[in-house]
């Protein structure tokens, strides 16, 4: 009978779960801002609280940390930009010439190419191809970067009331509870922000690992603009799967056009080696530490969420499954505290007897 009671329980939470999820989804442009603007909140609010302790009004106090973050973003890819605009042009010639190089290999013959067939009209249809898809989708491609304009702007509100008002919020919510499980759940909370918190500064790490190391390869090679691709790496390796993909091909390419084949395989091995390092080693370790997950549980959370919910669902899959873990230990520790009834154990004398 217990164990049948626990699995309708389980049942009815995860019927919630589900409705949670279907809400969620239809008001993605609101939720996922907000979502995402957590963990931004979890780096900069001890920033935030700082100011607030040396009598700084709340409001000033997280407008002038949020505009120092984004100085300093905006800051460092204005110090790269004349190195990008200087480089520019012989870049582009080069991409030229590296177009042109890539047709005569093809037209020498390739084992995916048929023998007589015309490369520039396969360019050609890929092109045109190209240009359908555009023409096709462009009202949901307009669509969709006004919605991630909207939602940025959105996010950077919700930013700003987490940084003035995070107390009053967590407040408000931890009074929806009972009165008798509200130290439990402002337990599970504070956890689970200083697991927001661990893990963001992890992934920070991570990626900066990543450019460090692939910006000394490309310098090393001898590859143009070897700092802004670090960055760009930088940026790329805080969004999961997609982000360092990209990233690491921008850098291939660069180096392809300016430098050559065998330059670019040096450039694609570097990316490979360092990836590969820091999604099986850097990444489970520094991210399992920074939210007490062992590093197969980061793994298997991350490929599950990758596979479920895409690029979103990987970002957010650790710090929820640590979240989770947490909350659960939590929720153990004060069962085991008690005789299963909520009541604490006696001090002295045998355990009160089972109802």
């Amino acid at each position: 009978m217990r164990l049948g009671g626990r699995a309708w329980a389980l049942l009815g939470i995860v019927g919630v779960g589900a409705l949670l999820y279907v809400v969620l989804s239809e008001l993605s442009i609101v939720a996922v801002p907000l979502i995402l603007a957590l963990f931004p909140a979890a780096l900069l609010s001890p920033a935030s609280d700082w100011l607030t302790r040396r009598r700084v009004p709340p409001a000033l106090a997280s407008l002038l940390t949020i505009l120092a973050f984004l100085l300093v973003v905006l800051g460092g890819a204005g110090l790269l930009a004349p190195q990008i605009a200087a480089e520019a042009p012989g870049i582009v010639e080069e991409v030229e010439s590296g177009i042109d190089q890539l047709e005569e290999l093809l037209d020498e013959g390739l084992p995916f190419i048929e023998e007589g067939t015309d490369v520039a009209e396969l360019l050609a249809l890929a092109q045109e191809q190209a240009v359908s898809f555009l023409q096709r989708e462009g009202v949901a491609i307009a669509s969709t970067l006004a919605e991630g304009i909207a939602g940025l702007l959105f996010g950077l509100v919700g930013l700003f009331f987490y940084l003035k008002d995070g107390r009053r919020i967590a407040g408000w919510a931890l009074r929806l509870f009972p009165r008798e499980a509200r130290d439990t759940a402002g337990e599970i909370g504070t956890a689970t922000w200083t697991t927001l918190g661990g893990y963001f500064r992890g992934q920070l790490l991570v990626a900066l690992v990543d450019a460090i190391f692939i910006g000394l390869g490309l310098y090393l090679l001898g590859v143009p603009l070897a700092l802004p691709l670090a960055v760009l790496v930088f940026f790329g390796g805080l969004f999961p799967i997609v982000g360092a993909f990209v990233s690491g091909a921008v850098a291939v390419l660069v180096a392809l056009a300016t430098q050559g084949v065998a330059i670019a395989l040096g450039a694609l091995a570097v990316v490979l080696a360092v990836q590969q390092l820091e999604s099986n080693v850097l990444a489970p370790v520094v991210l399992g530490k920074a939210t007490q997950l062992h590093p197969l549980a980061v793994i298997v959370s991350l490929t599950a969420g990758g596979v479920l919910l895409g690029i979103l669902g990987a970002f957010l899959a650790v710090p929820i499954a640590a979240s989770l873990a947490r909350g659960a230990r939590i929720l153990r520790q004060r069962f085991d505290a008690t005789d299963g009834r909520g009541q604490p154990e006696p001090a002295f004398g045998p355990p009160a007897p089972a109802s």
